[in-house]
């Protein structure tokens, strides 16, 4: 009981950094991120949005030098926290409310393969092999490109194939 009393607690919930500086820092960083993401690792994403996996990570990352004392107090991780969320509800307000932010944000779909045909210029851009696309083919029931009227790199780097109609 006694250690417990003899917390600083002033110490261990105020603020070590400034105020701005930690909404500067976890604003860069969330922006660097998100940029990155957006146009360097659309594929590797998965079927998480960018910006929700981006918030995954970082919030992790602050919420641990937080609580393992990376930071002097606990309420330093905590705005960090907040800043980081606050970004991802804006960027996801304006993405709805927003349809030129939304194209900006999130890639379009990628053409793969178009009546039958391979554009191979577009999966050298992903760094998709052929094997790579086949391999998603024969998951959607495909053993030949002219079944396939259309295939898409999503957004959320899932390849989508419609068929031809028999």
């Amino acid at each position: 009981m006694e250690n417990f009393l003899s917390i600083d607690w002033g110490e261990l919930f105020g603020l070590s950094v400034p105020l701005s500086e930690i909404l500067i820092r976890g604003s860069a960083m969330y922006w660097f991120l998100f940029l990155i993401f957006r146009f360097v690792v659309r594929r590797e994403v998965g079927a998480v949005g960018i910006a929700d996996m981006l918030v995954l990570v970082i919030v992790a990352d602050a919420a641990q030098n937080a609580m393992a004392g990376e930071y002097t107090s606990i309420s330093d991780g905590m705005v960090l926290v907040a800043t980081l969320i606050g970004w991802n509800v804006f960027l996801d307000w304006l993405g709805y409310y927003v349809p030129a932010f939304r194209k900006l944000a999130e890639p379009g779909p990628l053409h793969l393969i178009q009546n039958g045909v391979i554009l191979k210029r577009n999966l050298r851009r992903e760094f998709i092999t052929e094997d790579e696309l086949w391999s998603k083919l024969r998951e959607q029931g495909v053993d030949s490109l002219p079944q396939v009227k259309s295939a898409f790199m999503e957004n959320d780097g899932q390849i989508s194939v419609i068929k031809r109609e028999k």
